[in-house]
């Protein structure tokens, strides 16, 4: 419920009633409703009584504390949060009562891990397998289960002391039996509870959290200018003045005596007091953006105990914002009565002309690119009358579950386009934009559309993707152009903010994150050992059968159309790729529905028993290796074959799905009523099954083994002569039909459950997990890990968002480097912090001459340019020769190549060969080193012109 806390309650009133509507359209399923009560210090507060959590935003202080002083008093109490934005500086304050039980402090997701040993001793020492790091801390606690010889510890809690990163005790083993192996444990969360105070407590010891331990005084600075706003605001019923120096005065004074009550004494920063003066009366809308977002996550921790609630104050500013804007006249800062008022009193009228004018190219338009568009519609960014543009693109539709946190979006706008629905929607937050919407990835396939001519307008980019190898590649557009990029990205509660500034800072491919840890192949083939190996083992069934197989099917016979003339060339002894597979498919392919299903209950044999079988046949329960341990030892679990009953709701869901998908690639209509259980029943009961013979063949254990490319598998000849006589049996058969040489791959949908591809994932993972004693995943978890789902909540969305477009500004106002920060934020601990961004790094090639990524150099020649010419020009232009010139992967000239010194008398044009209307390469440029024997020398990119016209739009 929203009520009006404000002198101007008829103001109040009315924006109140403004966003109702809107807040109540997010979510259909919560009720949303108004008061325009007035709440003041004479209201009645016992109708708080039936609220759990009670929200204050721009409240007078003395009001605060009467409400907090009464949710605190409650049993149980009420839980308080209160938070303003004055300016350039904001505050959320936090009171869940004085024993605030949290059932998990920090959200993360519990691993399990392998045992390695278990000392029988006291105390009994568990010892991670393959040096794998626990992670734990003194004195979590940690549940056991699949212990063999020590099964005294299976399905009990212990709490631990780490001894080292890859082991901990537990207290006394001694008199248990001796550990054997095998063996899991996993992380049991403990709740944890939370004290607070009330505010008027808090006033004068607060508990600060600080996101900038660049400036760790900030945050008790803040506390005591805004307390000091405060008393100001009580006692002249208003905020200082736009520019005022006798209100900044009365400020400074209010502060120092505010200081000297504190329990921990700070100095006052007189020139913090006469900004946050001077801004008082504004509003920075991004600023406003994160402290919504943290306020709100706080709210869902008031209402589910679940994350660590933030103890007790957080104060957030953009000094850096304004900090170069000191010098500016008054004048500046003026009201000048149109929306654009509160930001104006924080950054001035030239740095909002600034932003009206700027050209920015946002790519993505999901959770983060709305809250993007929302902010820079407030701000005012690309106004058409100012000739200014927002260009945004996005390939996605919009889908169901993007509703709860991509707040432009609505459910009618359902299966539209991102792109174009959030431009429509943003118009309406700010008419005077100019937003042109693209459908289409950027790519190098798209290079012609946003080519360096796009990029040369352009004042900024911005990211708004999931994808890391899309980010990577705008970025490398960005610098390849020299355009600032603002990139961020969110994963639950956890985001980060990155301001890439040409020749400040380092890129967002300067660094990278250690790449993700591949499951060994026969791990996945045969030994799963968690439920990850068996949702990606379903995923890559999926991938071979229903997409991959009909890819290579469709790709061979529009190679080969003729089928006798493949059977001509396969007599005559001829390899041709892939021709084994797609004969086999040829061969087995369906032509009806009951076909499909018979296909379906036929792998359900091959995956679910008789795999297990041949594994049993090949290692025994009882092998061993040569060191005499067991081969069935953790983590290898060995399999049990499934029997079929179309009884079980698993095996039902497996065979159906399986049989769909089948039907799909293979363009086999069916009806509803044949997905009937006693339809399905039916044509099963005639399918025969053969009887498993145990094969002689080798399974692999060496997890170092990569997965072999089966269009590169050598064929034996019994095989070339089976498939020899399948396709002539085809062919003779008149079943060789244009209509019979094509299948309809079909690519995983995680999202419509309509279309069986989650059925299938879901039933054979939790098959294969059955068969290999793993716990089995719900269907949410199997979406989420089988989808690559990155978790979101609109939260930190919100903060991820604001925390980018107070960037933006620095960047429309040209900032130095030590202004701009880089931003590592987790919600759920709660923890911020701020870094100045990475610097950037020059590489010397000789004493005097050096580049960095962000350096190009530049040759333009002529039709009649030689390589010679080529290479004299960077001499004369940039004091140095070069030694080698490569074009991608071709090299132009290496000394020491045969015959490559005749080339420097061929032209340039000849030597690269350009296509029609390229007007100019980039080349790789080398030096020969200072000393014999070191490492040739690198240099930046050389773009060679054909000619001295320069790309349209391209400056100089």
């Amino acid at each position: 419920m929203k009520m009006c806390s404000n002198n101007n309650d008829f103001l109040f009133s009315v924006r109140v009633e403004a966003v109702h509507s809107r807040v109540a359209e997010l979510n259909p399923y919560v009720q949303v409703s108004v008061s325009t009560d007035v709440l003041d210090e004479n209201t009645d507060l016992s109708f708080l009584k039936r609220y759990q959590c009670v929200v204050l935003t721009e409240t007078k202080l003395s009001l605060q504390k009467r409400i907090d002083r009464f949710c605190h008093s409650q049993q149980p109490p009420i839980k308080f949060i209160g938070c303003d934005v004055f300016g350039i500086c904001s505050r959320v304050f936090c009171d869940f009562g004085e024993a605030f039980e949290v059932s998990d402090p920090t959200g993360e997701e519990p691993k399990e891990l392998f045992i390695q040993n278990i000392s029988q001793e006291n105390p009994g020492v568990v010892t991670c397998m393959d040096s794998r790091t626990h992670g734990l801390q003194t004195p979590q606690s940690v549940c056991f289960k699949e212990i063999n010889g020590m099964s005294e510890l299976n399905g009990t809690t212990h709490q631990v002391t780490v001894l080292s990163p890859y082991s901990f005790a537990i207290g006394d083993t001694s008199s248990f039996q001796p550990y054997a192996h095998a063996g899991i444990f996993r992380l049991v969360k403990m709740p944890k509870t939370f004290t607070f105070e009330t505010m008027e407590q808090q006033l004068s010891d607060p508990r600060l959290l600080t996101p900038d331990f660049s400036k760790p005084e900030a945050p008790l600075q803040l506390h005591t200018i805004m307390l000091a706003l405060d008393a100001f605001l009580e006692q002249h019923a208003r905020l200082p003045n736009i520019g005022c120096l006798q209100d900044a005065e009365l400020l400074l004074k209010c502060t120092e005596e505010i200081s000297r009550t504190l329990k921990n004494k700070v100095s006052v920063n007189q020139e913090l007091v006469r900004s946050v003066s001077r801004c008082a009366r504004g509003c920075l809308s991004p600023l406003a953006a994160v402290v919504g977002g943290i306020a709100s996550q706080e709210v869902l921790k008031a209402l589910t105990g679940k994350f660590s609630p933030l103890q007790q104050w957080f104060y957030l500013d953009a000094i850096e914002v304004i900090q170069p804007l000191q010098s500016l006249p008054a004048e500046e800062f003026a009201p000048r009565g149109d929306r654009y008022d509160a930001l104006r009193a924080c950054i001035g009228e030239s740095l909002c002309l600034k932003q009206h004018t700027f050209q920015v190219f946002m790519v993505g338009c999901g959770a983060i690119g709305c809250e993007m568009l929302k902010n820079m519609a407030l701000m005012g960014v690309g106004l058409s009358r100012c000739s200014g543009e927002i260009c945004i693109t996005d390939p996605d539709l919009i889908e169901k579950s993007n509703l709860n946190r991509q707040f432009l979006f609505r459910p009618q706008h359902i299966r539209k386009p991102k792109s174009t629905t959030a431009a429509a929607a943003s118009l309406e937050i700010n008419p005077e934009l100019q937003i042109d919407a693209h459908l289409n990835k950027v790519c190098p396939a798209t290079e012609d559309m946003y080519s360096d001519a796009f990029f040369s307008r352009l004042n900024l980019v911005v990211t708004a993707l999931d994808n890391v190898e899309a980010r990577r590649y705008v970025d490398s557009r960005s610098v390849s152009n020299q355009k600032a990029l603002l990139d961020s990205g969110t994963m639950g509660t956890k985001g980060h903010t990155e301001i890439i500034v040409p020749y400040l800072t380092e890129s967002y491919n300067s660094h990278r994150d250690p790449p993700e840890e591949e499951i060994p192949f026969c791990t996945l083939k045969s030994f799963p050992a968690v439920i990850e190996h068996t949702i990606q083992w379903a995923c890559d069934k999926f991938e071979s059968a229903f997409s991959h197989k009909p890819s290579i099917y469709n790709m061979f016979w529009q190679t080969h159309s003729s089928a006798q003339e493949v059977l001509r060339r396969m007599m005559a002894g001829e390899s041709m790729e892939g021709s084994f597979q797609v004969i086999k498919l040829l061969s087995r392919r369906p032509t009806q529905w009951e076909h499909c299903l018979a296909l379906a209950r036929l792998k359900f044999d091959k995956y679910f028993k008789r795999k297990a079988l041949q594994l049993l046949h090949s290692f025994p329960l009882d092998t061993r290796l040569k060191d005499g341990s067991l081969f069935w030892q953790s983590p290898k679990r060995p399999p049990s074959p499934i029997e079929f009953e179309l009884s079980d709701p698993l095996h039902f869901s497996f065979v159906v799905s399986s049989a769909r998908l089948f039907a799909g690639i293979y363009n086999i209509p069916h009806s509803e009523e044949q997905l009937s259980y006693e339809a399905v029943s039916s044509v099963l009961a005639e399918v025969e099954v053969p009887e498993y013979k145990p094969a002689e063949k080798h399974i692999e254990t060496d997890e170092t083994v990569k997965k072999p490319d089966q269009l590169q598998m050598t064929v034996s000849s019994e095989e070339e002569r089976q498939a020899i006589s399948q396709l002539q049996k085809a062919i003779s058969s008149s079943s060789v039909t244009p209509e019979r040489l094509r299948m309809t791959p079909t690519f995983f949908e995680k999202d419509d459950d309509s279309n069986g591809h989650m059925d299938f994932v879901a039933s054979a993972s939790a098959l294969r997990a059955h068969m290999y004693a793993i716990e089995a995943a719900d269907r949410l978890q199997t979406k989420r890990i089988a989808g690559k789902i990155i978790p979101a909540i609109a939260t930190s969305t919100a903060a991820v968002a604001g925390l980018v477009s107070l960037e933006l500004i620095k960047v429309a106002g040209g900032y130095g480097f030590e202004l701009f920060k880089n931003c590592f934020f987790n919600l759920a601990i709660p923890v911020m912090v701020l870094t100045e961004t990475a610097q950037v790094k020059r590489t010397q090639i000789r004493d005097d001459i050096s580049f960095s990524i962000w350096d190009r150099w530049t040759i333009f020649g002529h039709e009649d340019f030689t390589l010679s010419d080529f290479m004299n020009a960077v001499k004369e232009e940039y004091g140095i020769e070069p030694t080698m010139v490569v074009h991608g992967v071709k090299m132009l000239y290496v000394p020491v190549m045969p015959g490559h010194n005749k080339r420097l008398k061929l032209t340039m044009h000849k030597l690269i060969k350009p296509s029609a209307g390229r007007k100019y390469v980039d080349l790789t440029v080398s030096f020969a080193p200072e000393v014999d024997g070191d490492e040739d020398l690198p240099s930046p990119p050389v773009r060679y012109y054909f000619s001295r016209e320069r790309e349209s739009g391209e400056t100089a």
